[in-house]
């Protein structure tokens, strides 16, 4: 079995490369000459823990291969994934399929032979049978099937979560697609991973259905933070006495500064344009986007606030960029809307995150000052704030924190610490939802 994936983005080059673990043929296909001759010398885009070991073992082993030449790599190919971006799009918040659909012509003048064209880009109802009319009108007397196989895929972890799924969703046109699905996804069924066989616009819903609903259970407990904090509770308490409830289970249930990355932030909004395209609405997810929007720029009030509103020429240590740990991703990162205010409001600004530095030099002010290690960057600083709950901060005492802070004040925006810890050294220490 021949597998091509057009995209060696973060889904594209995650799945194309545990296919190839699995022991199938798979070409990756980008139109960036210098990303794929990187990745021919297994050097990586991204930041994914456990990625560069496996795409060197498959390489070495044939089995997995790089090139700009789509044409070749579709000829080849009985199965061809599109893994392409699917942005929002400027002006009206829709999903931006251009790259899909520019994806599905050339594959259209490539094929040779019956071929599955599977979409695991992220899309909205709809684009999978959209997919099937353009490859159609292009080549009307090509033999094909569209699928819809969407991912699931956690940064940080998304090799365990291809190799050891919750489940798999595949949406089919007909049988001999889910015939080949089937094949190639053997190995997750053989250890009994779910596997559901849907139509395409089941299957498209899936996704977005997920993401929201998490993103709702999330900007759900950072409201119940809140209220934890008028009323004296301890947001943990609550989340677990919350989460033992098996139909809500625990996950999720995490209060911080509000969601970011590549999916969440877009795949809401994409689902609210969705059902108003189609006469509805989901009013719930429609106010999740406004509130986590909301949030983040809040978080600079909490940090004024604890500051006496006054950090003009105070210098502010940021532990955490990415939007999350195990990842060097900064795509609507609440370091984006928290460090631009402080500095708007004359703060002096040092900041570490162990791998998100590059990516975020070229995103926030160049006043921004990187530092070496997270003892460099909160060394004489007059506050410190965590924004991504890395593990090694975790190792930072409070008596630590004492001694090479010049100030006292922490705000713990991931409730990475234990106050009474924090407090009983004489810091001024400030968290979410607990008192």
């Amino acid at each position: 079995m021949q597998i091509a994936m057009i995209g060696t983005g973060y889904v594209g080059l995650v799945s194309g490369t545990c296919f190839s673990e699995f022991g199938f043929n798979v070409i990756c296909v980008d139109k960036d000459d210098a990303k794929i001759e990187k990745l021919k010398s297994n050097i990586i885009p991204i930041y994914e823990p456990g990625l560069e070991a496996l795409v060197e073992r498959n390489q070495t082993a044939g089995r997995l291969s790089f090139t700009t030449d789509l044409k070749d790599a579709v000829s080849k190919a009985d199965i061809v994934f599109i893994a392409v971006g699917t942005p929002t799009r400027r002006g009206d918040g829709h999903a931006d399929l251009s790259y899909v659909y520019s994806a599905a012509k050339e594959i259209a003048a490539s094929m040779s032979g019956y071929t599955v064209v599977v979409t695991k880009s992220t899309v909205p109802v709809g684009t999978g049978k959209q997919v099937f009319e353009i490859i159609k009108n292009e080549n009307p007397d090509l033999e094909f099937d569209v699928a819809s196989n969407p991912e699931f895929l956690r940064e940080g972890a998304a090799i365990n979560d291809f190799m050891r799924p919750d489940r798999v969703v595949v949406g089919t046109m007909g049988k001999k697609a889910k015939k080949m699905l089937q094949q190639i996804y053997r190995p997750l069924y053989l250890i009994e991973t779910p596997i559901q066989f849907t139509d395409l616009e089941t299957a498209e819903l899936i996704k977005y259905a997920a993401n929201a609903f998490l993103a709702v259970k999330i900007s759900y407990i950072n409201q119940i933070a809140d209220l934890c904090e008028q009323v004296g509770a301890d947001v943990h308490d609550v989340a677990k006495g919350m989460g033992l409830d098996k139909r809500i289970g625990a996950k999720f249930l995490h209060p911080g500064p509000g969601y970011g990355g590549s999916c969440f932030p877009k795949d809401t909004l994409a689902l609210v344009k969705t059902a108003e395209l189609m006469g509805g609405q989901i009013s719930i997810v429609d106010e999740v986007v406004r509130y986590n929007q909301e949030r983040k720029r809040s978080m600079s009030d909490r940090i004024l606030s604890q500051m006496q509103s006054d950090v003009s020429g105070k210098t502010i240590s940021i532990l955490g960029l990415a939007f999350k740990p195990e990842t060097d991703d900064m795509r609507d990162s609440p370091a984006l809307d928290i460090i631009p205010e402080l500095i708007s409001k004359g703060a002096n600004i040092i900041a570490y995150d162990p791998v998100a530095m590059q990516e975020a030099s070229s995103l926030l002010s160049d006043k921004v000052v990187f530092a070496a290690d997270s003892e460099a960057c909160i060394k004489d600083a007059d506050a410190c704030v965590i924004i991504t709950e890395w593990n090694e901060f975790r190792a930072i005492t409070a008596v630590r924190f004492l001694e090479l802070m010049k100030g006292k004040v922490i705000v713990d925006l991931r409730n990475v610490y234990l106050p009474s810890e924090m407090r009983d050294v004489g810091l001024n220490y400030t968290s979410i939802g607990r008192r």
